[in-house]
């Protein structure tokens, strides 16, 4: 069987030169090819590739590397082989996972090297399940293994439950949406709840946007517009059209020369964030000043 492979690189000419190599690999199938991680996420979504051909640095807001730790969070993620143009980039690219990393241009003795890797992965690239995986997480082979023990309720017990069920039912639709503070992010079959107070910022996107944290960015499926209707009550602030602030993340805000203003975040990683003119006064008094 052929692996689906995708093609992520910036540059047209390696991206042409990869598909011309993987041409005469009969286990490889090349079906696409991206220029950033939002194309190559928007194709994965589509095909269950197999195999990523990636490199490292992507134009955008998210690199290579960033993209191959998004894939990460993945169940069944395909596999990645970094290509780069020299090996400055390979223990990283390995830390994420990586199943191979090429230096570019690449000779087609080094390329069957590394089908070699993908042919011995297991089919679908799943890793091994770590220990205490949740049920959603074990694979089809262990569901199958698995029995499901059906309880008998005797009669006189039935029509009781049924109605207890019923009024459970009934009074779960009538009640209003909870806010619980956490925000839902969906990777891959699980919802991760991030509290509001983890996140520094979030930065829009186009269609989508990333909500930053201290450690970490999640890419989600939230338009910034959304996000602050619902975090606006929570101390978040709109200081530019494409961000929205932690105010309490924030640690000072200063003027610049031509009248300019900027953020900066708490941590050890400072982040320096603009503030649009027609916000600055709105962000002045809400704060007080």
């Amino acid at each position: 069987m052929q692996m689906k492979t995708l093609i992520v690189h910036a540059d047209p000419a390696v991206r042409a030169g990869l598909r011309q190599l993987l041409a005469g690999v009969d286990s490889l199938r090349v079906l696409g090819s991206a220029a950033t991680a939002f194309e190559a996420l928007e194709m994965l979504d589509a095909i269950a590739y197999g195999v990523f051909f990636l490199s490292p640095e992507l134009p955008g807001p998210t690199s290579g590397m960033e993209l191959a730790g998004m894939l990460g969070q993945r169940r069944a993620r395909p596999a990645l082989v970094f290509v780069a143009p020299d090996e400055t980039r390979a223990c990283q690219a390995f830390d994420l996972g990586a199943a191979d990393y090429l230096v570019w241009p690449v000779s087609p003795e080094r390329l069957e090297m590394t089908v070699a890797k993908l042919r011995a992965l297991s089919p679908g690239f799943r890793r091994a399940e770590p220990a205490g995986a949740w049920p959603g997480e074990r694979s089809a082979s262990a569901q199958d293994d698995q029995e499901t023990l059906s309880l008998p309720i005797a009669e006189e017990e039935e029509g009781p439950l049924i109605s207890a069920l019923k009024d459970a039912w009934d009074l779960t639709h009538k009640r209003e949406p909870l806010d619980i503070e956490k925000l839902p992010i969906s990777m891959d079959g699980r919802t991760l709840l991030l509290p509001y107070p983890q996140i520094l910022f979030v930065e829009a996107d186009e269609d989508y946007s990333f909500v930053h944290t201290v450690q970490r960015k999640y890419l989600t499926s939230y338009r910034l517009k959304n996000l602050e209707e619902r975090l606006a009550a929570h101390g978040f602030f709109r200081v530019h059209r494409k961000f929205l602030v932690n105010l309490e993340a924030v640690t000072e805000i200063a003027t610049l020369p031509g009248g300019q203003s900027m953020l900066r975040t708490q941590g050890k990683t400072r982040i320096e964030l603009p503030i649009s003119r027609r916000r600055i006064s709105e962000l002045k008094h809400v704060l007080g000043l």
